[in-house]
């Protein structure tokens, strides 16, 4: 029989701790496992335990200091070798902080030894109870604060945080949570997922005979989504869909990107004419925006899509300013040969242009 894996991420180590401690009190027979990059050194530290105490720790050295490297070299074989010990019946595996989980979830879909003892039962986002949105829309730097998860790590404490409330199947604050934090953590999850106030409140025979679903998640929090947003009801929470099937002008994105950030969370994809082939990211929290490339859109159709989402007064000139950036009628309707450059200035995001390099 495989055993439930409960899988806890979180960008606030004492929110992640309290309810890993929380699941290992109500759940009979469960085994914990957390995991601590040090970014520095680039030293992975593995903490064991259970109702009974520590069961065991360990200090590995990566070659580098990166989720990967840490998923490949220790935190799947420590999950299936425990996986294996009989006094164990649930393992709730707490990733290092600010790391997300998608690399270990499409691991486990795709290796069939870990898949024969173990079942990934949910994927658990924690956040803190006060200032939710605060905290989801935190333009600070991981690495200010020690929260990367590796030296290079260009992500803020909000873009990492929303991210894992995108992919996960179980949020849970810690504590009370005002309405209007509730309000923006349900409108920034899948419709699938669930929100729990209160560490307290986790129902945990549900979250171990669930079951999560990476294609799920992954259709969701994917940047080139094509996802159909649910109405948000009655909502302190708004949401904006951005979407066109033209380029973004390069030029006019670099000297207007400010004009699509605020106070807001925004993510997805675009593409622009000098580089046609290549899908682009966007992730922004706070006025921070982040752009780099994804993937070939080939087989499938080129789209820029954007979603804004936030919490009281939405923006305005919004979509004027999206129409702005994309390509005119006259623009469109040049010649795709006269975008052939060998630069077109998103070269610090993008790289080379792959024709020119």
């Amino acid at each position: 029989m495989r055993k439930p894996l409960i899988v806890v991420t979180g960008v606030d180590p004492t929110a992640m701790q309290a309810t890993m401690a929380s699941l290992v009190w109500a759940l009979p027979d469960v085994v914990a496992i957390r995991h601590v990059i040090e970014p520095i050194t680039q030293q992975l530290s593995r903490f064991v335990s259970s109702m009974h105490g520590s069961e065991d720790t360990a200090d590995i050295d990566l070659q580098h200091a990166c989720v990967g490297c840490a998923v490949r070299e220790d935190i799947l074989p420590t999950i299936l070798r425990l996986s294996q010990e009989p006094e164990w019946r649930t393992i709730v595996a707490c990733l290092p902080v600010s790391a997300e989980a998608d690399h270990l979830c499409a691991t486990i879909a795709r290796d069939a030894q870990v898949s024969r003892y173990v079942r990934l039962a949910s994927v658990i986002s924690t956040v803190p109870g006060e200032g939710a949105v605060d905290h989801l829309l935190d333009s600070d730097w991981l690495g200010e604060s020690g929260l990367q998860t590796g030296p290079g790590d260009p992500r803020s404490v909000g873009e990492a945080a929303c991210a894992q409330v995108e992919y996960a199947d179980l949020i849970v604050s810690m504590g009370a949570i005002s309405e209007m934090d509730g309000d923006f953590i349900s409108a920034l999850m899948r419709p699938t997922a669930e929100f729990v106030p209160g560490i307290e409140n986790i129902d945990v025979e549900a979250l171990t005979s669930g079951r999560h679903s990476s294609r799920e998640a992954h259709a969701w929090r994917n940047p080139r989504s094509e996802y159909k947003l649910p109405n948000l009801g009655e909502s302190r929470a708004w949401r904006i869909d951005l979407s066109s099937t033209r380029p973004f002008h390069p030029e006019r994105l670099m000297d207007e990107i400010q004009g699509l950030s605020g106070r807001f969370r925004s993510r997805g994809c675009f593409w622009v004419p000098t580089r046609p082939s290549m899908a682009n990211t966007w992730e922004g929290v706070d006025g921070q925006v982040s752009i780099g490339q994804h993937s070939e859109w080939d087989p499938d159709t080129p789209l820029t899509r954007l979603i804004l989402t936030g919490v009281g007064c939405a923006p305005n000139g919004v979509h004027t300013i999206f129409g702005n950036l994309l390509l005119s009628n006259a623009e469109v309707q040049r010649e795709p040969g006269t975008w052939l450059t060998s630069e077109d200035g998103l070269e610090p995001w993008l790289g080379d242009i792959p024709h020119a390099a």
